[in-house]
């Protein structure tokens, strides 16, 4: 019988047995970004004496309350600066070395943590027998404010440093996990929204090379870093909303925590994201893939087919405008695109539904495509899928939207809060066991075909097949061609 104590490097730790799993919360991957540790890279974290309780989650990232992310059943609780801490789902402390699958939260860069009720990694580790972590990683201004542009090395990579929590965490998975059945040989990194847009990042970035050996990525690609003078534009606005001159940085070092919290809040979202700073992430990460990072790491990739119903269901907005204000809404949002792309549209009525496809595809399936056709492009092994399953909560109205798919592929469609968001159709129970298993058998055999499901071919340029997850399961080649190809000559028209 597996015992509850593990060793790790730093010292023993004890969990908690639920039914045949073993779970450890709260492990502290990293020294406590405080102090004059905030902003900086993390630290390891002391050695402790003695054996150290694991049983309670730790404290999650420092974040504005987010109504959306409630719905979304994340609503973390007791936020703090000491935050990097993750949490360890096992059949045992053997050495049987399982697969390890390790989770990076979505809630863009400023939301979230890895204690979700959604994140309950207990039907990985008994359906799949692979050990399952969840991290927390540095948010908003704490994890990702570039002032290297303006306060040179003293603040080297500080626009990154939710990226390097990342890559500290997983340097302690490959140091510690054999302590708790764990294969430091077969990582799967796999992410959701920010989530998996950190993915795509870490995928280019040097300080992760030899971290990560398969990747799943949900609704998130390699394109949403931002360019040094634009990140630091966002800082500049941030330090003036603070009064802080720019020859004050080292008052950042003072401020109360939550003051940084409400003066990330006066940017645009996704302004606090990773930056090409030169430091930790040299060039955009596709271009970095397209040089030949990542090899031989198989990707798995996909989008809900309706992403962008969630940010709007409960928009009122639309009932506002007029015309032209609807008009002016599609210039104003898709600005350099609008020419080529009203001129494609031939006169199609602007509608919110027409909105939200657009706004899909812009922020979430061209990029997942673009990603997948690089590494194709590259050699690489690629699945892609698109879930289509449409939530029956609110009379259906929030469709196949972003975050959707997150229940059935962690298996917690049962769960009172998930079922709110998904609804109660009995049809969800079998797809999310369909779905969970496709994610066990990537992390296994590096394919994600399992018996439940039609054969599912990798994706290729000539062919393009795509699994759409629904209830009945189908592979489809490249749907949505259309839509692919007009988005293919909006986009190198923009280039131009």
């Amino acid at each position: 019988m597996s015992s509850l104590i593990a060793n790790t490097r730093y010292g023993q730790v004890r969990g908690e047995q639920v039914d045949n799993v073993y779970v450890w919360k709260g492990i502290p991957y990293a020294k406590p970004p405080v102090g004059k540790l905030r902003f900086r890279p993390p630290v390891q974290p002391d050695k402790w004496d003695g054996v150290r309780d694991a049983t309670t989650f730790g404290k999650t990232a420092m974040q504005p309350n987010s109504e959306m992310m409630k719905f979304l059943g994340d609503s973390p609780q007791g936020s703090s600066e000491d935050c990097l801490y993750l949490n360890i789902w096992s059949q045992g402390t053997d050495d049987k070395r399982r697969p390890v699958m390790v989770w990076i939260h979505g809630g863009a860069f400023m939301y979230g943590s890895g204690s979700s009720e959604t994140y309950d990694g207990t039907s990985f580790a008994q359906t799949g027998d692979v050990v399952v972590v969840t991290i927390n990683y540095r948010l908003g201004a704490f994890g990702f404010l570039h002032l290297e542009e303006i306060g040179g090395e003293a603040f080297a990579g500080s626009g990154n440093c939710g990226i390097l929590d990342q890559i500290a965490a997983l340097k302690w998975v490959q140091e510690n996990i054999g302590a708790f059945g764990g294969d430091p040989n077969n990582v799967t990194v796999f992410g959701e929204s920010a989530g998996a847009m950190s993915i795509g990042t870490l995928l280019g970035t040097e300080q992760a090379e030899g971290l990560v050996h398969k990747a799943i990525l949900q609704s998130g690609a390699a394109n949403n870093v931002l360019a040094s003078n634009v990140a630091t534009n966002v800082t500049r606005k941030i330090l003036s909303h603070l009064n802080i001159q720019e020859n004050e940085l080292e008052r950042l070092f003072e401020i109360p925590a939550e003051e940084l919290v409400q003066a990330s809040e006066v940017v645009p979202p996704m302004s606090l994201c990773p930056v090409v700073d030169n430091t930790v992430i040299k060039k955009q990460p596709l271009e970095m893939l397209t040089e030949g990072y990542a090899k031989n790491i198989p990707v798995l990739i996909g989008t809900t087919e309706d992403e962008y119903r969630l940010f709007t269901f409960a928009d009122l907005t639309w009932r506002k405008l007029d015309e032209k204000g609807i008009e002016e809404l599609f210039k104003r949002t898709f600005r350099k695109y609008w020419d080529q792309m009203s001129e494609q549209l031939a006169g199609e009525p602007l509608t919110q539904s027409l909105y939200e496809k657009l706004m899909t595809w812009d922020m979430f399936t061209y990029p997942a495509i673009t990603l997948a056709e690089t590494r194709v492009r590259q050699s690489e092994k690629v699945w892609m899928y698109r879930f289509d399953y449409k939530s029956t909560a609110f009379g259906g109205a929030l469709q196949s939207c972003h975050a959707l798919e997150l229940p059935f592929v962690w298996n917690t469609v049962k769960n009172q809060i998930t079922t709110a968001f998904v609804g109660d159709a009995p049809e969800r129970i079998p797809l999310a066991e369909q779905m969970h298993e496709a994610w066990i058998a990537f992390a296994k055999q590096s394919n994600p075909s399992t018996p439940a499901l039609p054969d599912w071919p990798e994706y290729e340029l000539d062919s393009r097949a795509t699994m759409l997850f629904n209830i009945e399961n189908t592979i489809q080649h490249d749907p949505a061609q259309a839509d692919r190809l007009f988005w293919e000559q909006i986009v190198a028209v923009g280039k131009r």
